[in-house]
């Protein structure tokens, strides 16, 4: 259900509404809007009919249901953009958030090398791999806490917020003491325990849509971070599994404007994981941005032929400078900025 204060409730009215939707076994999740404040009331479905009678309390000017499945991510809530701001940057704004580096973490050399080279070409963050889930066992599974370490050093020298997945819920608390913002991979979308997790601490979560999954099942993914209480949620279409061979997975530009309509969240886009092929990066980078991505996350590597993983679909950072240059034109055709920068009319 969704509760809508008046525009002169008091706090003391929000605080008695709140403790209501509790009593009858309901979480209240307020969501602040420029003239008023509404209320999320997220539970058992079956007994929702209750919460009608708060209508009756002081300070309420109505109340009525949230006909999704997936609740708090919906815009039936919250019908403005949620802009997601890590280390001054924001994330679903009219800026394109730019995520960048290598799939692993390899070295020091490596990771320190890759992030001074991608804050040359603009990207706002650094994205590294600590911890890998690979199809196979035998395969580089990351550095583990040595990588988080790497990544460390590497912000220090660049001076980038760090992007890193974790995949066991023992790992949140060592992952999130060198993450600014925590990625989950597509195999743990569904990994409702993790997100369980997740949902509870103070920290930017990047939810990666699941190689398998449909768009509402990636929304319900979302929804169970969002009902823990962090509402610090940003959406990535990394693309999905058909029976087309040519590239790694299929890019499903589609979802980003259905996504768009049917949440609040930031979308961003990877097109490296994508196409599974570097060349194919900035063409896919182009749509993304065309169909309104509010941000991309590019695999870039100084030495891809000798990459532990995904060397094929990674950018050198000459490459990578100059997909750089290309996109900011092409940004600004589409009403946004790269990087921050003001769109060409206004300089």
């Amino acid at each position: 259900m969704i509760i809508v204060m008046s525009s002169d409730a008091t706090p003391e009215e929000l605080d008695k509404v709140e403790n209501a939707i509790r009593k009858l076994g309901y979480t209240p999740h307020e969501i602040v809007g420029v003239e008023r404040k509404v209320i999320g009331a997220v539970g058992d479905e079956r007994g929702k009919d209750r919460l009608q009678s708060i209508q009756t309390m002081s300070g309420v000017e109505s109340v009525f249901p949230i006909l999704k499945p997936y609740k708090l991510a919906s815009r039936e809530v919250k019908p403005t953009h949620s802009v997601i701001e890590v280390d001054g940057v924001a994330i679903g704004g009219p800026a394109i958030a730019i995520i960048a580096g290598p799939c692993s973490v390899e070295s020091k050399e490596q990771i320190c090398t890759t992030a001074d080279l991608v804050k040359k070409s603009g990207a706002n963050f650094l994205r590294g791999g600590a911890y890998k889930p690979r199809t196979s066992p035998y395969s580089f599974q990351g550095m583990e806490e040595d990588g988080l370490k790497l990544l460390a050093a590497a912000k220090e020298v660049s001076g980038l917020p760090i992007v890193t997945e974790v995949m066991n819920p023992r790992e949140i608390d060592l992952v999130a003491k060198y993450a600014d913002i925590i990625q989950v991979g597509a195999r743990n979308m569904q990994n409702f325990s993790l997100l369980k997790e997740l949902g509870k601490i103070n920290k930017p979560i990047l939810l990666k849509r699941g190689m398998m999954n449909t768009i509402q099942e990636f929304l319900m993914s979302a929804e169970y971070i969002l009902s823990e209480g962090n509402n610090q949620l940003i959406l990535c279409e990394r693309g999905i599994r058909t029976f087309e061979t040519a590239t790694r997975n299929t890019l499903d530009i589609s979802c980003i404007p259905v996504l768009k309509k049917e949440t609040h969240l930031p979308i961003i886009v990877d097109p490296s994981h994508a196409t599974g092929h570097w060349e194919m990066v900035e063409s896919m980078s182009r749509a993304s941005i065309a169909a309104g991505a509010d941000g991309l996350i590019i695999e870039v590597h100084p030495d891809p032929i000798n990459a532990f993983s995904d060397g094929p679909q990674s950018l050198k950072p000459e490459k990578f400078a100059r997909l750089m240059e290309n996109l900011r034109p092409f940004a600004e055709l589409m009403g946004r900025t790269l990087n921050g920068a003001p769109p060409h009319s206004e300089r």
